[in-house]
């Protein structure tokens, strides 16, 4: 059996991973070094809100944000070790988490609230297609062991 250490292209692939974990992690913490751009964004769609409201409002995206990212973190994390191990469903399991980080920053993109606009700040939108585009170099270089 080919494993892993043995094909040039998947330690390519697997660093990528490792390079979408990164990211993943900067992408989660962007919104808790600045908070102003969820609360600027929350204040122009809500315009009645008082600053007791924005801050509950901060809490609940910062909340969300945190979880998709510990999430993604945890599934850059388990593909990496699969395909480190060489497991054949590795790539099966890439390709699915891959999947669901689309469909999940599509809605971050595209899922409008109550005001009409955009629910997450279009900024902290557009940052989680960064993981997204390094889970896709990963797979596409990919090359599955027969």
């Amino acid at each position: 059996m080919t494993t892993l250490k043995t094909r040039p292209r998947n330690r390519t692939a697997l660093a990528t991973m490792y390079a979408g974990a990164g990211l993943t992690v900067i992408v989660t913490l962007v919104p808790f070094i600045d908070r102003a751009v969820l609360a600027d964004h929350i204040k122009a769609s809500y315009p009645a809100y008082d600053s007791g409201a924005i801050d509950a409002a901060v809490a609940a995206y910062l909340a969300i944000l945190s979880t998709v990212g510990a999430l993604g973190l945890l599934g850059w994390l388990g593909a990496a070790w699969a395909a480190r191990a060489g497991k054949k469903w590795a790539y099966g399991l890439a390709t699915g988490l891959l999947a669901v980080a689309v469909c999940i920053t599509i809605a971050a993109l595209t899922v409008r609230d109550t005001s009409g606009d955009v629910g997450l700040a279009p900024l902290l939108g557009w940052l989680q297609v960064l993981p997204c585009v390094a889970g896709l170099a990963a797979v596409a270089l990919w090359r599955r062991t027969a």
